[in-house]
């Protein structure tokens, strides 16, 4: 499960916040669910506030969803400390917790939401100043969880190059993390290209049934496994992945 945290939240009350994550992950364990906790988000309203929220909007997606960091803190280099306190602060307070599986650092960071909101127009360059600094926050709390955030608007039917925001993404990521609206010749050669990075990938968001993105035509494509591994000895459960390797190695060291 994907979970958005808020830093207005660590900035109302952060003992509070860190106390109903808890109860959260309480609620996750017993369910055998392990969260990717994202931290920020550039996605819909820019303008984020405490306190009772507005009526959702008829007709516009998603319309009671708020970014994290909003416009003002995203533009404002004053504001970075807090942001930093609050990166340091979650990732620290959980950072060694088996409940939390990963760290989302930022969603879709790279998203202009000019359809139906007023963004800042150096939004893009400011996240890419801002985005390595806050892969280096959550790396100075020491977590023993992935870090990653999810590239999402590479067009794989006509690929050229990366941009900025997304060299940024895919090399700072322990886990290649990825989103796909589209059909699954299009995923697959999102898998494809993304394989390249020889790190653990997980797609973090997909279904778009318009655009052929389902669970029949992606969830197979997942489950898919290497027809042979390049690596590793044994099976999540512990049983060998080959019985004759494992033969050979105990003979090599007189192991019975």
């Amino acid at each position: 499960m994907r979970v958005f945290l808020h830093d207005l939240l660590w900035k109302q009350d952060a003992e509070s916040f860190k106390k109903r994550i808890d109860q959260f992950l309480a609620v996750c364990e017993k369910h055998k669910i392990r969260p990717m906790l994202v931290l920020f988000d550039s996605v819909w309203d820019p303008v984020p506030q405490l306190g009772k929220q507005r009526d959702p909007k008829p007709g516009v997606h998603n319309s009671g969803w708020v970014q994290s960091p909003g416009a003002a803190a995203l533009s404002d280099e004053k504001e970075y400390p807090r942001l930093e306190a609050y990166v340091k602060g979650v990732v620290g307070a959980f950072a060694n917790d088996k409940r939390v599986m990963s760290w989302d650092i930022w969603n879709e960071p790279d998203n202009f939401n000019t359809n139906n909101y007023a963004e800042p127009k150096n939004k893009i360059e400011l996240i890419e100043k801002l985005l390595p600094m806050t892969f280096e926050w959550a790396r100075a709390a020491k977590p023993s969880q992935p870090l990653t955030s999810g590239v999402w608007k590479i067009n794989y039917n006509d690929f050229k190059e990366l941009t900025k925001t997304e060299k940024i993404q895919l090399d700072l990521s322990d886990v290649i993390t990825f989103h796909s609206y589209d059909d699954a010749a299009t995923f697959e050669k999102a898998v494809a290209f993304l394989k390249k990075y020889e790190r653990p990938m997980i797609c973090t968001e997909y279904l778009a049934r318009g655009n052929k993105s389902t669970f029949e035509t992606i969830l197979p494509i997942g489950k898919r496994e290497p027809a042979v591994w390049h690596h590793e000895i044994l099976n999540a459960d512990g049983t060998p992945y080959k019985q004759a390797e494992v033969d050979v190695i105990k003979s090599l060291t007189g192991k019975k």
